[in-house]
């Protein structure tokens, strides 16, 4: 379902059957526009905005705004199941300030200009930024402190943006880098993620609220130094506790929290599981030809957008998945489509993967448009499920919102692509509710405004996947990511011996200010002992999860475990019932059942020999063009999946028109296919 405030493929339709569009705000009284303007003279001059200037508070229950791009667009609250609903959603306008050191000062003091530029330093002919950077954003009558480090994990080393001139495509190695992580100065567990290229971009969490920010458009009477931000804050974790329904099982909630470690990176034991293992899914983001127009038709803007949002995506992914996002190429469409781009996201996804594969040359584990086309689906973004790694199935493509709007549904697409579902709220399992329920969960088909968090199923399904042999590609670590040296981003750099990123990455005195220590051998990895030393040559480090998977061997000269491969496509599994595919062992029953239910099967020998030996829509070997490719009958298991005992609707994907019983007299028996 898309979440509230996105657009509606209605509204592109005529005004007689067309949703009316709801009224904008109505106007501030003159005497708060007096207020607000004499506030925001005092405010550039002072660096920030008195509390008491200024406080636009709406809460869900108002009217929602229709402008997405120059306003934060909010739900209806008719459905809350407390009146403590009624303040879910509040804006403020403020004024955020650098902290900066002046001479002769031991403090830090507010600086009204934003900007995180070096002064005399260039990096590819763009800008380089600070390695860190502090803000301080007063709303909602307290005072935040952000501190920043720039997310270097971000780009990779051989990341190129790509636009197009008459038809020719320029290319460019790297790009501005301005996107940063970080945390509140003095709340645990607190976090953040923002660009500052044009203002501050981002969100940032407390214990109990989540702060999306962005800055206002420039109109003449502001300057470039001293801009008004719109900042809205919606219920976070604490909060949410007291708005749970009271029929849920608190117990489980409790039980998923105490099995949190295992999401994140816990201490090493003698073999760690894929699933603890840190993985690393390279992605390469498209923007179509709109979305270069949305952005004034600046490839710079439209490349920092995209940057933006995977920014967003890698702080979900990397504490929830165990998962970085590291983004390898963005590649904007500036002087035309290069397919026809239509509102059904199904077509479009069909046209996209072919283009990956004729077109795009550029190594990714998944490549993903983002396109300014409003779709005429339901959702607002499609991919193919379990597609990663594959050329032609690593795909998505996204409906155009704001930056965090953009981040959910990136995030949706990609967890399609690891193998995590849609969880429809009508029949949602028992214990899969997320840490914070009142917020929804990611893959919740509820139209849930900015839910951050996987559920735990959406986490034991992926974790399954792992399992299963799928996203092999996920485990090539770099050896190093965005072209600076930093001791403590996690990489092995040019200069350094070792980098223990997070402290409980490295053994303990195995590395020193990434050097290692006397008479070290190793800091980490799965190759690497608790006394410094090389695992002995032969010693598995990352054992075989299936029939077509192959148990990784540690090197004897390495503390890092091989590259996770497996057995080629083809290969027999499970007792000759299956046969290899990307590391899967993929069976008909197995496969049937995961699209219809439990109660489906594979159908019978017969009519994979007889329809897709055919050629026809009932059964093939593909497509070329408008005709079907019929299967040689050595080939005919690997054509059409053919499933049998078929009830309802199948749980994944969509079922287009009805399903045409077939069946056949074989031996004497009537043998049904479908």
């Amino acid at each position: 379902m898309k979440p509230p405030g996105r657009r509606s493929p209605l509204r592109q339709t005529s005004s007689s059957s067309s949703s009316p569009r709801l009224p904008p705000p109505p106007p501030l009284p003159r005497s708060l526009r007096w207020a607000w303007l004499l506030a925001f003279l005092l405010g550039c001059l002072g660096g920030v905005i008195a509390d008491t200037a200024l406080h636009w508070n709406e809460t869900a229950e108002e009217r929602t705004l229709v402008d997405e791009d120059t306003a934060f667009q909010q739900t209806n609250s008719s459905s809350s199941k407390n009146n403590s609903h009624s303040t879910a959603f509040q804006k403020e306008i403020t004024l955020p300030s650098r902290l900066v050191y002046y001479l002769n000062k031991d403090s830090e003091s507010p600086y009204h200009i934003l900007d995180t530029k070096t002064r005399h330093q260039q990096k590819h002919n763009k800008a380089v930024h600070l390695a860190q950077a502090s803000f301080q954003i007063e709303a909602f009558g307290s005072s935040f402190v952000l501190d920043l480090s720039l997310n270097n994990d971000l780009l990779s080393s051989d990341y190129m943006e790509i636009h197009y001139e008459d038809g020719k495509p320029q290319y460019s190695k790297g790009g501005e880098h301005c996107y940063y992580h970080g945390i509140i100065r003095g709340i645990k567990d607190s976090k953040a993620a923002l660009s500052t290229c044009n203002g501050l971009h981002g969100m940032f969490e407390d214990s109990s609220y989540v702060y999306l920010i962005e800055p206002m458009e420039l109109i003449h009477s502001m300057t470039n130094t001293c801009r008004p931000h719109i900042i809205q804050r919606t219920l976070g974790r604490n909060i949410s506790k007291h708005l749970e329904d009271p029929d849920d099982d608190s117990s489980s909630q409790q039980s998923f929290l105490s099995e949190l470690p295992w999401l994140r990176r816990k201490k090493r034991a003698a073999l760690r599981g894929v699933f603890e293992e840190m993985k690393y899914l390279e992605l390469m983001i498209v923007n179509d030809h709109k979305m270069f127009k949305k952005h004034r038709s600046s490839h710079v803007f439209t490349n920092n957008f995209a940057k933006s949002v995977v920014n967003l995506v890698d702080a979900i992914y990397k504490e929830q998945l165990n998962t970085r996002v590291v983004l390898v190429a963005v590649e904007t469409w500036s002087d035309k489509d290069r397919f026809n781009i239509r509102p059904d996201p199904r077509q479009m996804l069909h046209d996209f993967s072919k283009y990956r594969q004729h077109f795009i040359k550029q190594h990714a584990d998944a490549v993903h448009l983002l396109s300014n086309v409003t779709f005429h689906y339901k959702r607002s973004s499609l991919s193919y499920f379990g597609g990663i790694c594959s050329v032609a199935r690593g795909v998505g493509v996204n409906e155009y919102g704001l930056p965090w709007a953009m981040a959910q549904e990136l995030s949706q697409s990609l967890a399609q692509n690891l193998g995590i579902q849609w969880e429809p709220g009508s029949r949602k399992q028992k214990g899969c509710d997320c840490t914070e329920p009142w917020g929804g969960c990611i893959m919740e088909e509820t139209g849930v405004y900015h839910p951050r968090k996987f559920s735990k199923c959406s986490i034991l399904e992926y974790r399954d996947f792992l399992y299963r042999g799928g996203g092999s590609c996920l485990f090539n670590k770099p050896t190093k990511l965005f072209d600076t040296t930093e001791c403590g981003n996690g990489y092995v750099e040019p200069g350094e011996d070792c980098d223990c990123g997070f402290k409980m990455d490295c053994y303990a005195n195995c590395c020193k200010k990434c050097s290692l220590s006397n008479g070290a051998h190793c800091s980490d990895g799965l190759c690497c002992n608790d006394t410094c030393l090389f695992i002995p040559r032969g010693s598995e480090c990352r054992e075989a999860v299936n029939d077509c998977d192959i148990t990784e061997i540690c090197t004897g000269d390495s503390g890092q475990c091989p590259p996770n491969l497996h057995k080629q496509d083809g290969f027999a599994c499970d007792s000759n019932q299956g046969r290899c595919y990307n590391g899967e062992c993929k069976r008909r029953d197995s496969q049937c059942k995961y699209i219809w239910g439990p109660k489906a099967s594979g159908s019978h020998k017969h009519c994979y020999e007889k329809l897709n030996t055919e050629g026809t829509s009932k059964g093939n070997c593909g497509k070329d063009g408008d005709r079907w490719i019929p299967c040689n009958k050595h080939d005919v298991f690997c054509g059409l999946l053919l499933c049998a005992n078929l009830d309802g609707t199948p749980r994944i994907g969509h079922l287009e028109g009805e399903i045409t019983p077939t069946s056949f007299f074989h031996q004497g028996v009537v043998v049904n296919c479908r």
